[in-house]
């Protein structure tokens, strides 16, 4: 299914593009996404172990990305916080004695790996600071 965390994690990295030098704090980055700064902290720790943010600890701590804007892509992003995009099937299984019933979730599976494989496409050819360009 679609996740918020896609768009919850291009705001944080966004932010950070926008701060190339200083090192945010979870509590700002919060207040700008208008979360609570725990929520914040797993995207960020996820972000982390994909090595796109360091973070460093104390009163002068926070996050701040590790490479350049220009070095990351919009696919990277998609790919670490969503394994891919899915509308979801019916919760009721088809039915396999009926010619539509029978194919549709295996049609809907090939349509779902075609979009993904567009989507991804895409994001590959837009990076952090394109996508940070705007704002």
């Amino acid at each position: 299914m679609i996740s918020g965390k896609f768009a919850i994690s291009l705001h944080i990295l966004t932010l950070l593009t926008k701060f190339p030098n200083e090192y945010l704090s979870s509590d700002f980055i919060a207040g700008s996404l208008n979360l609570h700064p725990v929520l914040v902290r797993k995207e960020i720790v996820n972000l982390k172990n994909n090595q796109l943010v360091i973070s460093k600890e104390g009163k002068n701590g926070g996050t701040m990305l590790a490479k350049s804007a220009s070095q990351i892509t919009l696919d990277q992003v998609l790919k670490i916080t969503l394994e891919k995009v899915s509308f979801g099937y019916s919760k009721n299984h088809p039915n396999p004695n009926c010619p539509v019933g029978e194919k549709m979730n295996n049609k809907l599976d090939m349509l779902y790996t075609t979009l993904n494989n567009q989507i991804t496409g895409q994001l590959m050819n837009i990076t952090l600071e394109q996508f940070s360009n705007d704002f």
